[in-house]
Parts: structure tokens; C-alpha cells; sequence
């Protein structure tokens, strides 16, 4: 039976829970506070994915608050509505801001772009915003090249490699085509996430509508939810819940979610991120399967996870992580 990673206990849960809230909540937040957390971070690799899985949660749910809360507006009766609850849609609503606009904006680097030919792209484990002309904004992420061509005749993006999140202005008079290979992407005013590997495109249709033309084979007229992988012979159209698409987009927050992944689906999705990569010796070491949320960029806290949670081998060779039974 392949193994799997156990149950927290309540009291490494509110533990958890007690850090994150002190660190996203209290103004007087120290350097000491930090360095505990750090310590506590470290203290066990169960600790770390503890606080990670509520963060990853923590910040679904308040993206989530601050949407019914701007649904359920009215003019004459928002105020006393929500009046008793104030305080606490008020910190959720500032905290959905900052983590959706002012911080990605000074961490991750937003630019502004004029109208014409621009070239953008991020290194490995870079994460970039783009805000274009026309108003449409991509985030990319990491190791991702493309061109966009925005004029006010047509909107054209070439995705030469890796992975983006689109949020298209529709406009009728001006389709946003987005080109990977011989696939197009034609959006019809929409939220969707395309990832460009060698042969492959995988389009996730989060909000709208779009139009895959796969190519040499078959379109496709995309719906929420629904995921599409093209390849130069074959397009495929599946439909997903919500909940897994929004953990596919993690990396946003900068964390990767394992669901029931095997270990080494979960190694190569953090190779994707760093320098230092991690090497799985062994079919049955493969397919163990993880369950947990883990920074994109901390190579060391995975080691450790799998190797407390599985009993396996590790072997430090500078540039690569060798994971063995």
C-alpha cells in the first residue's frame, strides 16, 4: 500500500493557524516574531507544511470573501448589512487587495506597458504581472517568454514558452489571440491559464469563453472549467472542478499544491522553479504520493517532507537532490 502523508494533529494545526494569523494580522510584527517562525518552521518538516497548507487556504478564502462581498453591495444597504461583521470584511477585503495588487506590484515586479511590439519574459522561478494598453493583464510565471503586439487594430500574444494567466478586456472589434505553436487561443472576453511545454499546450478555462484551434487538428469552444490539451496530432477537452484549478494556480501565491501527486510528478513540478534540482531513483520511490502545499522555491523543506513522511534516502550533490529508497 503506497503510503501517504498522515493526518495533522490539532495542536500542530492551531499552532499553525496562531502563526499565520500574528503574521498577517498583527501591526507590530517583529524581526523577533519572524526569527520564531522561522524556528518553529524548521523545528519539523510537518510544521512547514502545516503553516503553508492553511496560507494556501487562507488566501482562497478571503479571495473568496472579498468576491461576495462586492456581489451582495447595494447602495442603500451594505453598510448596516455587514456592520456587525465589519471589522473582520474589512481585513479580509484590505488583505485580498494587497495580495492581488500593491504587493504583487512591488514584489513581483507589475509594469504598465504602452501599445506596440513588447518582448517579456522571467527566469527560473521569476513571476512577473504585465498590465497592457488595452487593459488586459498577464501574469507570468516562472521560465515564461512571450511577444505581444497590442495596436488599435488587433491584439496578438505569442507564448514561446512556459506558463501565463490571461485576463482579457473583451473587445468585440479587437479578438486577443493568443498563439503557442500552430495553437491558437481565441478569447472571447475571459480568465484562462495556458502552459506551453515542448509539443504540448494545456489551456484551463477559469471564467468567459475561447476558441482552441488545435492546428492541424480539431477547435474546440472552451467553457469554465474546462481543461484542453493540445498536441500536433490530437485535441482533448476535459472538464475539472473549480477547487483544482485554483490550486493549479498557487504559484500566484507562491506555492505549488500536491494533490494525491506522486513523487515524481511533484519533483518535476519544483524543478520547474529552481536551480537545484531534485532526482527520484527508483519506480516504487516515484510513485509515492504527497498530499500537501509547499513554497515554489524551497527545494530543502520538500527533501525533508518526503524523507520524514517515507523514510527515504538523500543524497546532496551540489546542482541535484538524489531521493532513494
Amino acid at each position: 500500500m503506497i503510503p501517504e502523508v498522515p493526518n495533522f494533529a490539532n495542536a500542530m494545526e492551531e499552532r499553525a493557524a496562531d502563526w499565520l494569523q500574528r503574521r498577517r494580522y498583527w501591526k507590530d510584527w517583529s524581526v523577533g516574531d519572524q526569527e520564531g517562525l522561522e524556528a518553529w518552521l524548521e523545528e519539523s518538516p510537518h510544521h512547514a507544511v502545516a503553516y503553508w497548507r492553511l496560507a494556501g487556504g487562507l488566501d482562497r478564502t478571503e479571495r473568496l470573501q472579498a468576491l461576495r462581498a462586492r456581489r451582495s453591495r447595494t447602495a442603500s444597504g451594505l453598510f448596516e448589512a455587514f456592520k456587525p461583521a465589519l471589522p473582520k470584511l474589512v481585513a479580509a477585503f484590505a488583505t485580498a487587495v494587497i495580495l492581488g495588487g500593491g504587493a504583487l506590484a512591488l514584489l513581483n515586479g507589475q509594469q504598465y506597458r504602452s501599445s506596440g511590439p513588447q518582448s517579456y519574459s522571467t527566469g527560473l522561478g521569476g513571476h512577473e504581472v504585465i498590465k497592457l494598453a488595452d487593459g488586459s493583464q498577464i501574469e507570468l510565471n516562472t521560465d515564461t517568454t512571450l511577444r505581444a503586439d497590442i495596436t488599435p487594430s488587433h491584439r496578438h500574444i505569442t507564448l514561446e514558452r512556459g506558463e501565463a494567466f490571461f485576463q482579457i478586456v473583451h473587445d468585440a472589434k479587437r479578438p486577443f489571440v493568443v498563439e503557442a505553436g500552430r495553437q491558437r487561443i481565441i478569447d472571447l472576453g475571459t480568465k484562462f491559464l495556458a502552459r506551453r511545454e515542448t509539443g504540448r499546450l494545456e489551456v484551463d478555462l477559469l471564467e468567459g469563453k475561447a476558441r482552441l484551434d488545435g492546428g492541424n487538428t480539431k477547435s474546440a469552444l472552451l467553457l469554465p472549467g474546462d481543461r484542453a490539451i493540445a498536441t500536433a496530432t490530437d485535441l482533448s477537452v476535459t472538464k475539472r472542478p473549480e477547487r483544482k484549478l485554483q490550486e493549479q494556480m498557487g504559484w500566484r501565491h507562491g506555492v505549488i499544491v500536491f494533490d494525491n501527486a506522486t513523487l515524481a510528478d511533484a519533483a518535476a513540478e519544483l524543478n520547474r522553479y529552481n536551480q537545484q534540482k531534485i532526482v527520484i531513483v527508483g519506480a516504487g520511490t516515484g510513485q509515492l504520493t504527497l498530499n500537501a502545499t509547499l513554497p515554489v522555491n524551497n527545494v530543502g523543506l520538500f527533501v525533508r517532507s518526503a524523507q520524514a513522511l517515507f523514510n527515504l534516502q538523500v543524497e546532496n550533490r551540489g546542482s541535484e537532490v538524489v531521493i532513494s529508497r
